[in-house]
């Protein structure tokens, strides 16, 4: 019997046998074409000849196709994003149902999910365009309430809604209640997440592969109270108790924003679609953390 991790190996060693041949491009708003971008378009072109830009590229020549996310999503192999991790972040949300390889261009600032640079970008390309990279899977978080769902690749987040003030919450775990709090909010981080927000309200960082969740109260009103890690396929529930307003809000990846009324119960699960994420062959996670996050090197030299 082939065990799960072999189909999964050979499942995604088909895409490095497969060369990418129709090339989706995002850019972050605040780029110029000719700029910042039109460089980098030469270099693709060299090695692909059918370019697609998403329509909100309002600055790219006419000469190149632009179609609507769903077109884009039918017509692309590979899409190219430019710009820093909220760029990467939304389009991984866009096109989550496409199960399109995407691989990011980083013109922001950390850029944990936007690993090629513009310096070294046509090293980069041509290594893509030849089958020499890494791809990852990344799973998303979501939460559903009433009919509603939200789900993000960093975190799912449930808070107050006003500066300064908590909300009272509960959290469960396979229905067995593991505390209450009164606190600014709750965090859910995947481990992509784990470098981002989670970070700064003291989580962990987790190795991206591993699947869990990081749990982390918000500023709590209680000097015991601790984020902790917990496997994703684990059933958590959250009951939103009372707060400031006249409801509390709940978001994904800070760019999208529900309310919800209080008494309701939040369910989290594990989004069954994935990201696929293309690396350069010489991505090292380890060394990222390094670079970005500013970890120490021969402290015992100092």
């Amino acid at each position: 019997m082939i065990s799960k991790k072999r189909l999964i190996n050979s499942f995604l060693g088909m895409y490095n046998s497969i060369m990418f041949k129709k090339i989706g491009v995002i850019y972050k708003e605040s780029l110029s074409f000719d700029e910042d971008i039109s460089p980098h378009i030469e270099t693709i072109l060299s090695h692909s000849k059918e370019l697609y830009f998403h329509k909100s590229a309002s600055d790219t020549p006419n000469k190149f196709p632009k179609l609507s996310r769903d077109e884009l999503g039918d017509q692309s192999d590979l899409i190219i994003v430019f710009g820093g991790d909220g760029t990467m972040l939304s389009t991984a949300r866009d096109f989550i149902s496409y199960d399109i390889p995407i691989m990011g261009v980083n013109f922001g600032q950390v850029g944990f999910l936007t690993d090629s640079s513009e310096n070294n970008f046509q090293q980069s390309i041509g290594d893509v365009f030849n089958n020499n990279f890494k791809l990852e899977e990344r799973s998303f978080v979501k939460a559903e309430f009433g009919d509603k769902e939200i789900f993000g690749l960093n975190e799912i987040v449930l808070h107050s809604g006003s500066y300064a003030q908590m909300m009272k919450f509960s959290v469960s775990v396979d229905d067995q209640l593991i505390f209450e709090e009164r606190a600014d909010g709750l965090i859910i981080s995947t481990p992509t997440g784990s470098t981002a927000y989670s970070l700064s309200a003291g989580g962990s960082i987790i190795y991206p592969n591993l699947k869990v969740w990081s749990i982390i109260p918000m500023l709590p009103h209680n000097l015991s109270s601790r984020p902790f890690i917990i496997s994703s396929d684990r059933k958590v529930e959250i009951q939103v108790t009372s707060g400031p307003d006249k409801n509390a809000y709940i978001s994904a990846d800070g760019q999208s924003k529900l309310p919800i009324n209080y008494g309701t119960k939040v369910n989290i699960s594990e989004k069954s679609d994935v990201l696929k994420l293309v690396h350069p062959s010489n991505y090292n996670f380890f060394e990222a953390c390094r670079d970005k996050l500013g970890w120490a090197l021969n402290v015992t030299k100092r």
